[in-house]
């Protein structure tokens, strides 16, 4: 007998596109079976009567599993999204509640949105044991004293941890003093700078509850990462982390499909605006009754989306829809984003444009179908994403690309895109441009002791004989380290998205608001004079950068061109940390002097990224030390080649390796630099060096050179099979060269690699670097 397939609202739509040639690749997702395990018999029967009264008779599988590892010691839990993640933590929470009258709780969460989503989650229990309370910039002074004395759940984010809390502990002193649990959601957003800022957050609040006799449990929760031990222990400086990644909870089944937009111009090989793409496809779900997330990478692109997808169904007759597509982003005030969130979950919106803002785990209820519009960085936030959809036993989950390198290489490999392994997130508490002012904010918080070693860093005292040596440490007989300048705050001058301490701070000249900051090694060539600066999807015309003053002013742009500065770079090794024979090269990974003068920058146009003019520029010279890979190229490896072309050959390896890293490790292109060159004068010869922008380093070159096979073969494959004769954005051309992509060679990059891969062939033959 035939199995008559239930129609879905999306169906005309994938026909649509297989017909012309945008659907690149669909596949599915199958439904999974639950795997149940029942409520444990000795956890608090006040919480097993809280579940009751939910209706949850049994737990799924994973859910049992980290309850159990949770009470045994610090636990980490990755599975998928829509999974019960958060039951993980709030079971053994709760359970601790209701047995100690005393015991707090500490929830740290990377957004203010989830917060309140948690907040929401936890007086759905019912317990009158629970006062959960969130604690952030904008909780009314008034209720501050009160939720210190009160509260026995603490919901807060690491920036408010950082510069409220810590340094003020004598206030919180109660909650230190019986600090049970310490919950990290979302941990895999801890990465790069970001995470390790929040590595040393996290080791400052380990000793302050140290001090108060205090040792709190940490309980992380995150996306799927190829990492998840290495992370939890990098961000708390634990060890012996249980990883919970089996995923017993039930799965519905997804389709998903990989979208092209159209070549609208052959010559050029461009491509229409995935935005608009997009927007289409919005439309159209919507109008099938399909409820629909959209994702975009910046405010402003939220904003056009929402639009464009209204006036879409506008010209399909479909106007009454159009007040049911509403944008989320930062930006709004909280009763504006409680309110869509509100209209999201009781089904009243049917399409909603978002930033990353709701990619994590607040509750909108059940939708049907995601698209991604381009690649957002990592697979990991794609499939955070796509996740959103398919909780009413049917989902699309639709990736939208670009133009950019990435997009185009994964729809060139869409079956290994569609397979490919999430990535390892990348932290270094101990980057020193990161580390000494956390050792400075410990300080305030409390003298340093040798006892600090074991949860600082080994080399904390390394860095306190440095703040001795600036003047911002003494210290005292007996090797104690007390603060030169107690009455200052020096919680206030880290901010934790940047890597520096000196950064400028970017001032919007008809506000006269501080509208960012940007740190001191991007300002010369992020916020030069003429730069067009973008923030929070907004763009802005750097009108004067104060190099004295360390501030940009800048003013409100509308224009339609975007500028490119045209930076000469150099390179000094400073230490050499490893090396090995690979590929037919010398490999080498160390520390690195990058010096760089912004000498001229470029106008472009926004349409067709013609050159609209060059403006030449004076500015001073900056430098910073950081880690970086390189590797030294043989004569035999090279081939006689005109110096025209030998450059164009390593200019143009340098930047389709740059744009495949992130693929390695998470992070975006614009967190790595590169130099080439045909006579480096410590090496002698043809060099690469790929490198981290952030002083100091985070580990992203680190992860490119112990997976370099990778990363040479993702590279080659990139620019030997894309299209274009010569070279494009979406191969060896970048929108970040400080050479404005000049001279590049995509022939000679991919003969280049071409050869490293066949010698690496020759060798694993041989028995040699295996």
């Amino acid at each position: 007998m035939a199995v008559t397939r239930t129609r879905q609202p999306w169906d005309d739509l994938l026909a649509e596109g297989r017909s012309d040639e945008r659907l690149v690749q669909q596949s599915a997702q199958n439904a999974r079976r639950g795997r149940r395990a029942a409520i444990p018999a000795d956890l608090h029967p006040d919480v097993a009567a809280a579940l009751e009264r939910a209706g949850v008779e049994q737990l799924w599988s994973h859910q049992s599993e980290a309850l159990h590892a949770a009470w045994a010691g610090p636990t980490i839990v990755t599975t998928g999204t829509a999974s019960g993640k958060s039951l993980c933590f709030q079971l053994p929470t709760l359970d601790v509640l209701c047995r100690d009258r005393a015991a707090r709780a500490l929830y740290l969460y990377p957004s203010k949105a989830l917060a309140q989503d948690q907040l929401r989650s936890l007086h759905s229990f019912g317990l009158k044991q629970l006062r959960p309370a969130i604690y952030d910039g904008d909780t009314p002074r008034e209720q501050r004293a009160q939720i210190r004395r009160r509260g026995n759940v603490v919901l807060t984010n690491p920036d408010m941890l950082h510069v409220g809390i810590l340094p003020n502990h004598a206030a919180w002193a109660n909650v230190f003093a019986n600090l049970a649990v310490v919950v990290v959601d979302e941990a895999h957003v801890y990465r790069g700078v970001f995470g390790s800022h929040v590595g040393n957050v996290l080791r400052r609040l380990r000793r302050i509850a140290n001090a108060y006799g205090t040792e709190p449990r940490f309980l992380l929760a995150s996306a799927t990462v190829a990492n998840p031990e290495e992370l939890a222990e990098r961000l708390t400086g634990l060890d012996d982390f249980t990883l919970v990644d089996e995923d017993g909870s039930p799965g519905s089944r997804r389709t998903i499909a990989m979208w092209n937009p159209p070549v609208i111009d052959e010559a050029l090989g461009t491509r229409r605006s995935p935005l608009a793409e997009a927007a289409d496809l919005l439309a159209q779900l919507v109008s099938e009754g399909a409820r629909t997330i959209v994702f975009m990478k910046s405010r402003k692109a939220v904003e056009l989306m929402s639009r464009f997808a209204q006036l879409a169904l506008e010209d399909m007759g479909r106007g009454d829809l159009a007040g049911r597509i509403a944008p989320y982003r930062a930006g709004y005030t909280p009763q504006q984003r409680r309110e869509l969130e509100r209209r999201l979950t009781e089904g009243e919106l049917l399409g909603v444009v978002s930033t990353d803002a709701l990619e994590l785990g607040i509750d909108i209820g059940s939708l049907d179908a995601a698209i991604c519009v381009t690649f957002p960085g990592t697979v990991a936030s794609l499939r955070q994403m796509w996740g959103r959809a398919g909780r009413r036993g049917r989902g699309l989950a639709v990736y939208v690309a670009g133009e950019d390198a990435l997009d185009q290489f994964f729809c060139r490999h869409p079956d290994e895109f569609l397979d490919r392994p999430v990535e390892a997130a990348i932290l270094d508490h101990e980057n020193e441009q990161i580390h000494a002012p956390h050792v400075l904010c410990a300080a305030h918080e409390g003298p340093l002791s040798a006892a600090d070693g074991e949860v600082l860093s080994p080399r904390w005292r390394d860095v306190a004989d440095r703040l001795v040596g600036s003047g911002d440490l003494r210290e005292r007989p007996g090797g104690l380290y007390v603060p030169r300048h107690p009455e200052t705050y020096p919680a206030a001058d880290v901010s934790l998205r940047s890597s520096g301490r000196d950064d400028f701070d970017v001032i919007d000249t008809e506000s006269g608001e501080m509208i960012g900051t940007v740190d001191a090694a991007r300002a010369h060539s992020t916020t030069h004079d003429g730069a067009i600066y973008l923030h929070g999807g907004r763009s802005y015309e750097v009108r004067h950068l104060d190099h004295g003053g360390r501030h940009a002013f800048v003013a409100p742009f509308g224009g339609d061109w975007y500028t490119q500065p045209k930076r000469e770079t150099d390179t000094g090794i400073l230490r050499l940390l490893d090396r090995r024979e690979w590929l037919g090269v010398t490999l080498s990974f160390g520390e690195v002097m990058v010096s760089e003068q912004v000498v001229a920058y470029q106008k472009k146009r926004m349409a067709d990224h013609e050159i609209l003019d060059l403006v030449a520029l004076e500015s001073p010279q900056t430098s910073f030390r950081t880690q970086a890979l390189w590797y030294e190229i043989s004569p035999d490896l090279l081939g006689p080649l005109p110096l025209e072309k030998l450059l164009g050959s390593l200019h143009a390896a340098e930047h389709a390796q740059i744009a495949v890293l992130p693929l390695l490790a998470m992070c975006d292109r614009w967190d790595i630099g590169g130099l080439s060159t045909n006579l480096h004068p410590q090496t002698g010869g043809p060099t690469i060096f790929i490198y981290d922008g952030h002083p100091g380093g985070i580990g992203i070159t680190r992860r490119g050179y112990l997976a370099f096979d990778a990363l040479v073969d993702d590279a080659h494959r990139l620019i030997s099979e894309c299209p274009c004769d010569s070279g494009c954005p979406s191969c060896v051309q970048s929108p970040k060269c400080g050479n404005l992509n000049e001279p590049l060679s995509k022939a000679g990059a991919g003969e280049l690699m071409g050869r490293m891969l066949a010698f690496a062939g020759v060798a694993s033959e041989d028995g040699v670097g295996a």
